[in-house]
């Protein structure tokens, strides 16, 4: 088991924090850029952790990932409400607004590289722990089961009859990502796309 220092742990946690609610609020953001203003009247445009923490997913799992000391720390916060009939091109701007989400975690990650090439002390830490976390955050998204990003525009990308025979899997994906999480399959899924971003950036 990796041994992590009291600073490294609350670090850790707090860039995940920031970054699941940029994550949240770029859906938020773009949902109101084409056409759908649910999640601004809701106040889900906003930096602002508290309106985006999820129980499970912003707090426990990452908490019980940093305590196991598994590496693997990953999470998701509350899914911002989207009304698709409201954007202009459903289908398209459904993936749009989708996809927003893990494109900000990218966008972290190549702000967090430069600062990390011209930083040193806890600056570099913070910026180190901002790549890795952001590139995991943006990987795991987009893994094509419902209800994450991936499977979400999986799902909007395939002929409706086929995803409506679909809907299913979303009441089954938290299940679906625990089951793979134990088994060391999701980290088999993670780990090369991780590591191929990882290294494009460094």
């Amino acid at each position: 088991m990796p041994e992590f220092d009291v600073i490294s742990l609350v670090i850790i946690f707090l860039v995940l924090l920031f970054s699941l609610s940029v994550h949240e609020a770029a859906h938020a953001w773009s949902a109101s850029q084409l056409g759908d203003d649910t999640a601004k009247r809701l106040g889900r445009v906003t930096l602002n952790p508290v309106v985006h923490i999820d129980p499970v997913g912003t707090l426990l799992l990452p908490l019980v990932a940093l305590a196991s000391g598994s590496g693997m720390i990953f999470g998701w916060a509350k899914p911002t409400p989207i009304s698709v009939r409201n954007l202009g091109h459903p289908r398209r701007d459904s993936v749009l607004v989708t996809a927003a989400g893990p494109a900000s975690n990218l966008a972290i990650a190549l702000v967090a590289t430069l600062v990390f090439q011209r930083s040193e002390g806890l600056l570099r830490l913070i910026a180190f722990e901002a790549l890795s976390l952001n590139v995991l955050l943006a990987v795991f998204n987009m893994l094509p089961i419902p209800p994450l990003d991936g499977g979400q525009i999986l799902m909007a990308l395939l002929p409706p009859r086929i995803s409506m025979q679909l809907q299913f899997l979303y009441q089954y994906g938290f299940l679906i990502l625990i089951g793979l999480m134990f088994t060391g399959i999701l980290g088999q899924l993670i780990g090369p796309p991780y590591y191929l971003i990882l290294s494009w950036l460094r």
